[in-house]
């Protein structure tokens, strides 16, 4: 019976959705992360009586047709790429977003990566990169005897220098936006790269040109909605029992028609 495969499709799309949904709860607290959904679309139909036919052979046409769907499919999994909430941390090189755009950021084998996530280190040179010692770009390196780090709105950082009480600016953190964010390939450790769907990167200064500004000391935290979550969570799984009972009653029908024969 058609019908146990049309369930079955149900109930595959919902496991996924479930999938989805347990991977934005399991980052509510991933430093940037941007929450997914899953989204559907109906499969191809089978058009048993197809609506605006010819009903006789005096031109009368159908109102209504009788068209079987097929089920559902995935069609994908996008990104709502939101403003997550900032959180004051008080670490000086800890730096949130508010706003477009991304911190750009140099892996080993040269390429570009880009990230929302702000919670910068210093490695042995003095650079300031990533938690797993990338560089941001352009390459910032704060000197050894510095003092007094500090990061204004357009990521210029600026430092106080050993006999000096003018700070000094050792470099300028840049920002880089995307036309479709929504394209942007996630490829994990709250990193991104740039695809064909995403548009090329346009490299920038905050606050400036549509670019966010940059908070230092602050972080930007998942835009995740816990309350929203739950509530899919259950609209989902009783999606799942629902295909899951079309399947049970199905069997049933064909159980029925089989002893009838017999």
């Amino acid at each position: 019976m058609r019908i146990l495969y049309t369930a079955a499709t149900g109930m595959a799309a919902q496991e996924l959705n479930v999938q989805v949904i347990s991977n934005n709860i399991a980052n509510m607290r991933t430093t940037g992360y941007k929450k997914q959904r899953a989204a559907f679309q109906d499969l191809i139909y089978d058009h048993v009586r197809r609506v605006g036919a010819q009903a006789s052979d005096q031109g009368t046409i159908l109102p209504v047709g009788i068209d079987l769907g097929g089920g559902v499919k995935t069609v994908g999994t996008p990104r709502l790429m939101g403003q997550g909430s900032l959180l004051p941390t008080g670490n000086e090189l800890d730096i949130a977003i508010r706003g477009e755009g991304f911190f750009k950021i140099q892996m080993p084998d040269g390429t570009y990566t880009y990230t929302r996530d702000g919670s910068f280190q210093m490695d042995a040179q003095g650079r300031v990169v990533t938690s797993q010692g990338n560089p941001v770009q352009p390459t910032i390196t704060i000197p050894q005897s510095a003092s007094g780090l500090t990061i204004n709105s357009q990521g210029q950082v600026t430092v106080t220098l050993p006999g000096s009480t003018t700070p000094t600016t050792v470099g300028q953190i840049g920002l880089t936006r995307f036309i479709n964010k929504a394209g942007l390939q996630p490829i994990g450790d709250n990193l991104f790269t740039d695809t064909p769907a995403s548009g090329t990167p346009q490299d920038g200064i905050a606050s400036t040109d549509g670019f966010g500004d940059m908070q230092q000391s602050n972080l930007e935290q998942a835009n995740v909605d816990p309350v929203s979550e739950i509530s899919d969570l259950i609209a989902a799984q009783r999606a799942y029992e629902m295909n899951a009972k079309v399947i049970s009653a199905a069997d049933q029908m064909l159980q029925s028609t089989s002893n009838m024969f017999r």
